[in-house]
């Protein structure tokens, strides 16, 4: 199958459970994704000069995030036409401003020219790329010099009892709860699988350091069930 069918695929998967996936994402987490965001956001010490890109940004909640905590202007884009309509509802209800926009775009094609942003941020959309390393080399090329990526993924604990009930939350309950409610058992099947091919913790971040970024870190949250990545050009 061609690289561009396959992100047709994707497309109409987040296409399809877009309904669900607000009210999905915060039951099956307990909530608790609010604060990953939030904390992910926090990172910026500079947010009120900050123009940010929110790559994959679903329904927006990573962006709304960063106008609350006082972004200057947040542009999101996403393939997901239905995940975007969802967007721009809710920024209809919360936001009446020119400051932040929606549109569709891909991440590994940024439609934008180099050195654009302040910061880059991708919540739960990096392990969707068929090619990371080349979505990676776009955020580098709209990043200004000093621009922040920031990038919250899922991941996996180290802690070898809290990975084993991860494991099984993850493969078992997750896909099974998920499709019932979204009634489309294959997208939350996906899901786990795309968790567990993407390359987490140090090998993540060996590669953002290929790519050029530096003073790369990661934070793990709630014992390493994510991490936010923090990476800086310098270039």
């Amino acid at each position: 199958m061609q690289v561009s069918e396959l992100k047709m695929d994707i497309a109409h998967l987040f296409n399809r459970i877009a309904p669900k996936y607000d009210f999905l994402n915060h039951f099956l987490s307990f909530g608790i994704d609010h604060y990953w965001r939030k904390k992910t956001i926090h990172q910026l010490h500079n947010i009120s000069e900050c123009e940010i890109l929110d790559v994959a940004c679903g329904t927006g909640d990573l962006s709304f995030e960063a106008m609350r905590q006082g972004a200057r202007k947040v542009i999101g884009i996403d393939i997901s036409a239905e995940m975007l309509k969802i967007a721009m509802q809710k920024k209809e209800k919360k936001y009446h401003s020119s400051n932040i926009s929606f549109e569709e775009g891909d991440g590994s094609a940024i439609p934008f020219l180099e050195q654009s942003f302040d910061a880059v941020t991708v919540a739960f959309g990096i392990r969707n790329f068929l090619h990371v390393e080349q979505g990676l080399h776009e955020f580098f090329r709209v990043l200004k010099s000093n621009g922040t990526l920031l990038i919250l993924e899922f991941s996996m604990p180290k802690n070898s009892f809290i990975a084993k009930a991860y494991k099984i939350y993850f493969h078992r309950f997750l896909p099974f709860i998920g499709g019932i409610i979204s009634g489309d058992r294959q997208a939350y099947r996906y899901l786990p699988e795309s968790v567990a091919a993407f390359p987490h913790g140090d090998a993540f971040m060996q590669l953002l350091y290929k790519v050029g970024f530096e003073q790369v870190k990661s934070i793990p949250l709630s014992f390493g069930i994510a991490q936010i990545y923090v990476a800086v050009k310098k270039a």
